[in-house]
């Protein structure tokens, strides 16, 4: 399988080469096309698409933070996205309040959850966390489905309103998809900065080797509280936009299912590289339109494309040769290439 499909592989990497190598070019290239997409496909559908793969790919991004680049087990990204979500809804129809001043709010509000996440658990890992954080994100959407006063319960929260700025109201989809862009590229431009500072090296160096790290000075369970924190801010921030997107909540938005499909796009994108959350949610999402006429047959497809990328390529889409989620042997191939290159 892995013979069959090193061509395949052989190609992304020159992609992803080309990329590294004309990246400011790239990045031009790609936010001008961004912003002509609703124009070439003003269609109501075609927008709808747009915004679910900015939406789930900002979330998927934001799992990463935790998942990819400081290495913990993080499954109650769909909580977070419901506290968002929530605090929105609610602060827009019970006090009046703008969604740009919810999505500070929400973040904020998620972020707060996301230290009393991370604070009793940040000694745990792997499986362990990850099932605490999965019956986090069920509690919070059991309080969500049954405090009927201040999240409306089984009805939901109907009618939120939509966002407007100077006079400008944002009701149709390709208004969200600019809000959901500009909120994307926001975030990818802060992650970046962060990963590329102290707190990110030191998020990588828990990743890499969590005992050396803490032999070298890193305070460990700071930092992981901090990735938490990072990401559940952001979560909660798009879970702002995402109410009055849908104008109406309930807590069937919110279930599982949502935290293992963003799950899926990071899988599918490559954890620890900024760019794998959107890829591996543009996968997803173009996946979903493509073969929705299959019905639940589709989560089948999911999970064999899950199956074959972890097997072929388990750094993922978009992740490097070299990175350590590649495996020892493919490592040993690339570094070996490169000394022939050199000797040559």
């Amino acid at each position: 399988m892995k013979e069959l499909m090193k061509p395949v592989s052989g190609t992304l990497d020159t992609i992803r080469s080309a990329f590294l190598k004309h990246k400011k070019l790239c990045l031009l290239i790609g936010v001008v096309l961004s912003i002509l997409l609703p124009l070439v496909f003003p269609g109501g559908y075609i927008c709808g698409v747009f915004c679910r793969i900015l939406f789930y790919g900002t979330m998927a991004g934001a799992l990463n933070v935790i998942n990819g680049y400081s290495g913990q087990m993080c499954l109650g990204v769909a909580g977070f996205f419901a506290i968002g979500s929530y605090t929105e809804a609610i602060l827009a129809t019970k006090f009046g309040l703008s969604m740009w001043v919810c999505i500070l709010l929400s973040g904020i509000v998620s972020m707060i959850f996301g230290a009393v996440l991370a604070l009793p658990t940040k000694r745990l890992s792997g499986i362990y966390l990850a099932i605490i954080t999965l019956g986090f994100s069920e509690v919070i959407r059991i309080v969500c489905l049954n405090w009927t006063g201040l999240t409306g319960g089984t009805m939901g929260i109907k009618d939120i309103p939509a966002p407007t700025l100077f006079g400008f109201v944002f009701s149709r989809p390709r208004h969200y998809y600019y809000i959901f862009l500009v909120l994307a590229i926001i975030f990818l431009f802060c992650t970046r900065r962060v990963v590329n500072s102290r707190i990110g090296r030191a998020w990588m160096s828990i990743r890499e080797d969590e005992l050396a790290a803490k032999s070298l000075g890193v305070e460990n369970g700071t930092y992981k509280i901090t990735s938490f924190m990072y990401g559940a801010f952001w979560v909660g921030a798009i879970g702002a936009v995402y109410a009055p997107y849908v104008s109406y909540i309930d807590s069937t938005l919110f279930t599982l299912d949502t935290g293992w499909n963003v799950l899926a796009m990071l899988i599918i994108g490559g954890q620890g590289t900024l760019s794998g959350a959107l890829v591996g949610s543009t996968v997803i999402n173009t996946l979903t339109e493509a073969l929705r006429s299959f019905g639940d047959w589709r989560y089948v497809v999911y999970a064999l494309l899950i199956l074959v990328v972890m097997w072929v390529r388990p750094q993922g889409i978009a992740g490097a040769s070299n990175s350590i989620l590649a495996g020892e042997k493919e490592q040993k191939v690339k570094q070996d290439a490169e000394t022939k290159e050199e000797v040559c």
